[in-house]
């Protein structure tokens, strides 16, 4: 059996939580892939940017021993790795402040020829929507047709992401149950998986106007809630990849998504 090429990108970033040692490796992309690679029929490639230092050693020792070809991220000297200084409430909810975020590393990131190859070759292709490259990857999809994912995080300017709808596979936002009657809306007019995950209220799924629901797998303690979305969106893409099925496939990230709900980091 073909196994499918997945390419996740390009953020690659350290959590450093406050008033603690741990430091754990994390971003959209990461996390992702870490998650992607434990599906064997799946071959996954990770792009990003790293910088040489202590974090960036972080990164690639946590992946150093998953089926992820990451041959492909590069380091760039001048700037220090991808970090995000985070904090933790007492029920284990991570919360930011104004300067927690370093990511100079990841703004102006432009994919250079061997990036596109890799994309141009892949069956399917990971992004976040801040990514810097976000609009590269749009023309690229026009181009090769490759099926994209799409994390929309919690941007909000439906008229900007009904723009992208055309190019977007997994549509997949994070939000509450407000905002189901809109993405309700779009899986009538776009041939697109509309995923919103609603936290501990589990997750609904639209596809050409019909709705699917999944329940949140129970956590008994939840430890650090990092990751958890992401996890989450691994597991619904690669396993919808696979077999084509929205139940099983929201039913697969959910379980992944507890899973990430018990440990530090997103992985």
């Amino acid at each position: 059996m073909k196994k499918i090429k997945l390419t996740a990108l390009p953020c690659l970033c350290v959590d450093v939580f406050d008033g603690t040692d741990i430091i754990r490796p994390g971003g959209e992309a990461l996390n992702f892939a870490a998650h992607a690679s434990r599906f064997r029929s799946i071959n996954v490639t990770l792009l990003g940017v790293v910088g040489n230092d202590k974090y960036a050693e972080v990164i690639m020792d946590s992946i150093s021993e998953l089926n992820i070809d990451k041959t492909h991220i590069r380091v760039d000297k001048r700037y220090p790795t991808a970090n995000n200084k985070t904090y933790l409430t007492a029920e284990g909810d991570r919360y930011y402040k104004d300067n927690s975020w370093n990511g100079r590393i990841l703004d102006d990131i432009i994919l250079n020829d061997t990036e596109i190859k890799i994309i141009s070759e892949s069956d399917v292709i990971f992004v976040h929507f801040w990514a810097s490259c976000f609009s590269q990857v749009i023309e690229l999809k026009k181009t090769y047709g490759f099926k994209l994912a799409v994390d929309f995080d919690v941007y909000r300017d439906f008229d900007v992401m009904e723009k992208f709808s055309p190019f977007v596979d997994f549509f997949m936002i994070s939000g509450s149950e407000e905002y189901l009657p809109q993405f309700k809306k779009l899986s009538y007019k776009y041939e697109c998986l509309f995923n919103i995950s609603l936290a501990e209220r589990g997750s609904v799924t639209y596809y050409k106007g019909k709705e699917f629901k999944a329940k949140a797998v129970k956590v008994d303690t939840v430890i650090d809630t990092t990751g958890c979305g992401d996890s989450y969106h691994a597991g619904f893409v690669c396993s919808y990849i696979l077999e084509k099925d929205i139940e099983k496939a929201m039913s697969v990230g959910s379980e992944i998504a507890a899973e990430t709900l018990m440990h530090y980091g997103g992985f």
